[in-house]
């Protein structure tokens, strides 16, 4: 069945059904409520969880109210904890849609934490999302995949060095004497596409540190954490996902993020900026067959000044080429990223450590996914 058929079926049955019962037994609905219940509809996070067998001792708390109360935190952009417990407690029918009958059965916020440490470390958005994609587009031949960085600020320090780093010697300018041997310094981008998947992931750093990146105005603009970087497909929906420390370049990640992308959907082209433009990328994007479609950067000044002279033919005659059409279809990812902190908690990474930061990110894309697939239907 196609998308958008699906889709119908499974929102009519959600609409038409689940909501009804639900406001007849734990109360009104507000918008955030129903995106919450389409969530859990759609994502089905709690069949991600291990199945727990014989325990020993106090029984644990039910993890999986707390994994739904971890993606309600997303769906209601609530920056700590706390609050989402205090939400809990107050609000009858989000307390019941996650699983508790009496507020006095919500657990404490060490529960909450321990909780989320484990949640983190099995992966478990992140998992529930490729699941979401493969299920839901899978099966459809999907035109553009767009590919960008977003920075992620963090409250926690950058990691010190274990020992000060030697300064190395330099070797002087110009031509070196004959004999010299001259190594030239081992580019991550040329020995990506040999490794495996994995090889890759682990080869790009991931720890917190310092980014900077120019603004509209052109001044540079420093941020503390990580970079986001997501493969966007036509309707904003976010296809993989991938996180690295503030100072890693985009075009480092891109390789591996292709990998992530290709093992999920099938696409068409690949849309990316001119931080992109690496004749690596270019390569590897052509290996999966696709159409990559990079903003050009011009290296030499010969180059710059015949660039410029397109422009402007082209302004004159009010013309763009096919590929500077289908570039501006890259805005779909300026959108994902705003949306992804303005209304599922971007802006609020309050935990330490890339495994944590990645758990919380993906509780917002998660939520995002199905709003965007939901959009698609109404």
């Amino acid at each position: 069945m196609p998308l958008d058929g699906s889709l119908s079926e499974h929102w009519r049955r959600v609409q038409g059904e689940l909501f009804p019962w639900l406001e007849e037994h734990v109360g009104p609905l507000g918008p955030r409520h129903r995106l919450l219940v389409t969530a859990l509809e759609l994502a089905r996070i709690e069949s991600f969880l291990p199945a727990l067998g014989h325990w020993l001792g106090r029984p644990p708390a039910c993890r999986a109210a707390l994994a739904r109360a971890f993606l309600a935190k997303a769906v209601l952009d609530l920056p700590m904890t706390v609050m989402l417990r205090e939400r809990l407690l107050v609000d009858k029918a989000l307390r019941r849609i996650c699983g508790w009958e009496r507020a006095s059965q919500v657990p404490s916020e060490a529960t909450f934490s321990r909780a989320f440490a484990a949640f983190a470390a099995s992966c478990l958005p992140e998992r529930a999302h490729a699941a979401l994609v493969e299920e839901r587009l899978g099966g459809c031949l999907i035109g553009h995949v767009s590919r960008d960085g977003t920075a992620i600020a963090a409250r926690e320090r950058p990691p010190l060095a274990a020992a000060p780093k030697q300064p190395e010697k330099r070797r002087g300018r110009g031509r070196p004497r004959k004999g010299e041997i001259v190594e030239k310094p081992v580019r991550r981008l040329a020995t990506q596409p040999g490794m495996s998947l994995e090889a890759r992931l682990a080869d790009l750093p991931r720890a917190c540190s310092i980014g900077n990146r120019k603004n509209a105005k052109g001044y540079k603009e420093f941020w503390r954490g990580y970079r986001l970087h997501i493969d966007v497909a036509d309707g904003d929906i976010p296809v993989s996902c991938l996180l690295t420390g503030a100072h890693v370049h985009d075009s480092q990640a891109a390789i591996p993020l292709a990998v992530m992308t290709a093992r999920r959907v099938t696409n068409l082209y690949d849309l990316m900026d001119s931080a992109y433009d690496v004749r690596e990328i270019h390569d590897h994007s052509r290996s999966l067959g696709h159409v990559p479609v990079i903003d050009p950067v011009p290296r030499s000044k010969a180059a710059k000044d015949a660039w410029a002279n397109e422009k402007k033919a082209r302004e004159q005659i009010a013309w763009k080429p096919a590929e500077a059409r289908r570039l501006a279809q890259r805005t779909s990812c300026e959108r994902v990223n705003s949306r992804l902190k303005d209304q599922f908690g971007g802006n609020h990474v309050r935990v330490r450590g890339p495994t944590k930061a990645m758990c919380h990110l993906m509780f917002g894309i998660l939520a995002l996914t199905v709003d965007q697939l939901i959009r698609l239907v109404t």
